[in-house]
């Protein structure tokens, strides 16, 4: 398997390093600035890039496999962002949640991961190779649900932060999902409204509302639909700005600049995260307050945010798992609605934008990062 893998990254590294008329799909020309010194130095910087891909994607399970038990079940984990290592918060709760219920990787489990790195075209053969190796579940981070779900009919996937699973139809009811897919989730109508509010208590003068979303995601529809909604009730207009692809992101920050709104209020997506850096970045100069969807938005510089724990969900789909994998069928197991909510808010950010945030609202938050 590591000579397989090895095999595969040295032919990755040669389709880079071509001849120049030769495109690789590995390639993001137009999101790298040119480089004055010459076509030897982009030959690097391109073999550099991609070693870097590769090795995200297909170096982490091999620790997995250096490890791998004699006997025990296989989890797949499937996921759309490169995998860190510390694991990341959300990856450690759900770790966490596996050792409580007597599972510990390497010694009476495999998790066998998956991760696109952000290139979501490569999902469907990611998912496509948990199925080929037999996993006796499959853990399918939001992102890469669809993926996961086209790959098998078959093989329990269990979702750790399920979103709007009736309207999507992902599942026939919340009581019994039905199929091979359940998890805990949640339904985005009342969380839009409610980021909405805090919006307008935090700056009760708001009138105008940017809204960063993309169409395609899962619940992305709903999402504005039910934003649409609550600024009505709120007096508030909205300027949509739909970003499908990394293209529409410079398009959607010339907009957001021609018009001057208010506030930025960005639904959770793949490419709205990947992008998080550069979005927080792109409001903190414009001095535009921000509410995110994820409490890491917040960490990187966003001014606030509201949602479920992921960290509480992604433990709990640790439960979902040891149950499946001790005989229960997922579409008998119900979708659990989280309980605890998240409100949090970055000070620092608020002074950068010169904002002084209402003591009523602070009082409220769970996390105030100062």
């Amino acid at each position: 398997m590591i000579s397989r893998r090895l095999a595969v990254l040295v032919l990755a590294l040669g389709a880079v390093v071509a001849p120049k008329n030769r495109k690789s799909r590995w390639n993001h020309d137009s999101a790298v600035p040119a480089d004055p010194s010459g076509h030897d130095r982009r030959v690097i910087r391109r073999a550099l890039k991609l070693l870097a891909l590769v090795l995200v994607i297909v170096g982490t399970p091999l620790g997995a496999e250096a490890q791998r038990p004699d006997k025990g079940p296989r989890i797949g984990y499937l996921v759309v962002s490169p995998l860190a290592d510390p694991p990341s918060a959300e990856r450690a709760a759900f770790l966490e949640g596996l050792r409580e219920h007597g599972y510990v990787a390497g010694r009476n489990i495999v998790i066998e991961y998956r991760s696109a790195a952000w290139n979501r075209e490569l999902l469907p053969d990611l998912a496509a190779e948990l199925v080929g190796l037999k996993v006796d579940v499959i853990v399918a981070v939001p992102g890469a649900v669809e993926a996961a779900r086209d790959a098998t009919k078959t093989i329990p996937i269990v979702v750790p932060s399920l979103i709007d699973a009736v309207e999507e139809g992902l599942v026939a009811s919340l009581a019994r999902p039905g199929g091979n897919l359940t998890g805990p989730g949640s339904s985005t109508g009342a969380l839009t409204g409610k980021r909405l509010g805090l919006l307008k208590e935090m700056i009760p003068r708001l009138s105008r509302v940017a809204v960063l979303w993309t169409p395609t995601s899962q619940g992305g529809p709903r999402q504005w639909q039910e934003t649409q909604s609550a600024a009505r009730r709120l007096r508030v207009t909205l300027q949509s700005l739909e970003v499908r692809d990394p293209a529409d992101v410079p398009k959607a920050f010339a907009a957001i600049t021609q018009k001057r709104p208010d506030a930025l209020l960005t639904f959770v997506s793949a490419l709205t995260t990947a992008y998080r850096p550069i979005i927080v970045e792109f409001a903190t100069k414009q001095r535009l307050p921000t509410m995110f969807a994820l409490k890491a938005d917040v960490e990187a510089g966003g001014l606030i945010s509201y949602a479920p724990s992921l960290t509480d969900t992604f433990r709990r789909a640790a439960w979902y798992v040891d149950k499946i994998l001790k005989g229960a069928k997922p579409g008998d197991l119900p979708i659990e609605e989280p309980t605890r909510f998240e409100l949090v808010i970055n000070l620092r950010t608020a002074k950068a934008l010169g904002l002084t945030i209402p003591k009523t609202l602070l009082l409220q938050a769970d996390q105030v990062i100062e």
